[in-house]
């Protein structure tokens, strides 16, 4: 597959996610040469390499790069704040964008690509056995941006329905939906499909949503749960009548290109420690804090850079996030550990723990928790109802992506041969997948397990704690005002053993949580919510809306159907 096939697709015809077979070293003057970079240009020296110029000319990827981050409210897109030099805790902020959430990261770029040229990739399936010979890329402004370039070149001289048409499909539980929106909105040739659980968003979530007008926006409230959701994703994707008819597109992390472009943010973060003078780097080591959730997919994954692999089946709700920094711990950048910081759902630590990754559902008055106000909807899949609800999930996807590499270093160590590590690490994890699948999970060697515990640690944090964290870091000076999914890495950052430099992910501004914020805060003094709510989010409520409602009695068929017609709408108007 090349980068733009990987782009348009996201997901492989095997149902699999794409993800680089080798992972490339920075340059030796890295440290040197990219200290004083801006964001933009630490993303176009990452992305070069994994990007050749024959898919993207330089030129080209400079532009899309520039144009994905230029409507972040700060020049440095994703800045560092020390929030106390002592315990030396920082915090990466992520939601300078447009939707005030992480995810407008990769946004941008998604939709600029439709416009450009990228460069080959080489593919191979980490469920499959076989390797596969791809070229990638995706992104949410980014994405958009990488959408709407590769879509310009193929339809170059085209017209009417001689023209190619994307047809994007996402599921949600909450800012992935709102960022690839804002990124693909009133974009040619792209309709985009937006799916998430009915009452199980917080407001200002479902606002952000279902107030975009553009025709080309369809946004279904389906009446279940975020994995009926991903559950109808992945039926599509595996649908053989919609896709005679339709190409497909998925902006989900399972888009490898939003792996990508998540990766620029911990170099930046590190780089502005460095020039602050706060971290010294031949002294001082650093660990990101990542708040962490899990979702279950259950499907295949194709990995693959200018060398990629397909592999079966974070806030790092999807384990997305951290994998991130997992590429960028293992291109070179001096991260100590990766610290996964889960609430109460907590497979995860579990696994870090014990080795076995196992479902645990809980029902009845054990699962309950959280609040309405913000998204929080009771689980038939047994899922522990949280303050923050965006990690209430039960399995990652993206950690599939973790145990291929794992897989491939471990149980790949005895031969030489590039070919036979691919093939072992995939029937392995192709073994997981199936156990977790049919048995509610998998148990994994020592080696294995050691392996993923040298780079990673993890904490849980309950909903109390959550709750004190909040309080307790709004009393620290300069009074910072933290959503809950952020305090959870925070609460795991001061957990951490004195020594090393903490930098916690911030994944949301605190307005899209408003309860759980007033509930921390409310007896503070000097505390008015009004004081911290953007003026984009004035008024958002009462505006109108666009909206279909799903039921998952319809099936398939129903949704299909649905899609089908509202693309034909839009291009018959076209």
């Amino acid at each position: 597959f090349s980068f733009e096939e990987t782009v348009l697709k996201g997901l492989a015809a095997d149902q699999g996610l794409f993800l680089p077979e080798d992972i490339p070293a920075l340059p030796s003057d890295w440290h040197d040469t990219w200290t004083q970079l801006t964001f933009s240009e630490l993303a176009f020296k990452i992305f070069s390499l994994y990007i050749a110029p024959s898919e993207i000319e330089p030129t080209a990827l400079r532009d899309i790069i520039d144009r994905s981050y230029s409507s972040f409210r700060v020049p440095s897109v994703t800045p560092t704040v020390t929030l106390d030099r002592a315990k030396k805790v920082h915090l990466l902020e992520l939601y300078h964008g447009e939707t005030f959430a992480f995810k407008d990261i990769v946004r941008g770029l998604f939709g600029t690509t439709i416009s450009g040229v990228y460069a080959p990739l080489r593919l191979s399936s980490t469920r499959r056995v076989a390797s596969l010979d791809l070229n990638l890329s995706d992104s949410g402004m980014l994405n958009s941006n990488l959408f709407e370039f590769f879509l310009i070149k193929r339809n170059d001289g085209k017209s009417g329905r001689d023209r190619e048409h994307l047809t994007v499909v996402c599921a949600t539980s909450g800012d992935t939906g709102s960022a690839s929106i804002y990124g693909l909105r009133g974009k040619k040739d792209v309709s985009i499909f937006v799916m998430y659980p009915t009452g199980k968003v917080s407001p200002i979530q479902e606002a952000q949503m279902t107030t975009v007008t553009d025709a080309n926006v369809h946004c279904l409230s389906v009446d279940g749960t975020f994995d009926d959701c991903q559950a109808f994703v992945k039926d599509l994707f595996n649908d053989p009548e919609i896709n005679s008819s339709q190409r497909l597109a998925a902006v989900n992390s399972i888009n490898f290109a939003r792996i990508l472009a998540q990766i620029t943010y911990y170099f930046a973060s590190y780089f502005s420690l460095v020039r602050s003078g706060t971290y010294n780097p031949s002294a001082d080591q650093i660990r990101f804090v990542v708040p962490t959730g899990e979702k279950w997919l259950g499907r295949a994954h194709n990995a693959c850079p200018k060398n990629w692999n397909a592999n079966a089946a974070t806030y790092n709700r999807n384990f997305g996030d951290i994998l991130a920094g997992y590429f960028a711990k293992r291109m070179g950048l001096p991260v100590s550990k990766l610290v996964i910081a889960c609430n109460e759902n907590d497979i995860l630590r579990r696994f870090l723990q014990t080795g076995t990754y196992e479902k645990q559902p809980i029902h009845g008055a054990a699962a309950a928790g959280g609040l309405v106000e913000d998204g929080v909807k009771a689980s038939p899949e047994g899922v522990k109802e949280t303050l923050s609800p965006s990690m209430d999930i039960l399995v990652s996807s993206n950690f599939e992506r973790l145990l291929w590499f794992v897989a491939h270093d471990v149980y790949g160590s005895h031969t030489n041969n590039p070919q036979e590590k691919k093939e072992i690490a995939g029937e392995k994890v192709r073994e997981w997948q199936s156990q977790l699948k049919t048995d509610g999970g998998f148990k994994v060697e020592r080696q294995v397990l050691d392996a993923v515990c040298a780079d990673f640690a993890a904490e849980r944090v309950s909903d109390a704690e959550t709750i004190a964290t909040i309080r307790d870091v709004y009393r620290w000076p300069g009074g910072y005002i933290l959503d809950p999914h952020s305090a959870i890495a925070v609460t795991a950052a001061l957990r951490c053993p004195e020594g090393p430099h903490q930098v916690a992910l911030a994944t949301a501004h605190p307005a899209k949580f408003a309860k759980a914020v007033e509930m921390a805060l409310a007896e503070e003094k000097g505390f008015h919510f009004k004081d911290v709510l953007p003026d984009q989010f004035v008024g958002i409520e009462e505006k109108s809306r666009r909206l279909r409602f799903v039921m998952r009695s319809e099936g398939l068929k129903g949704l299909r159907n649905l899609i089908v017609d509202e693309v034909d709408k839009e291009r018959t108007k076209e």
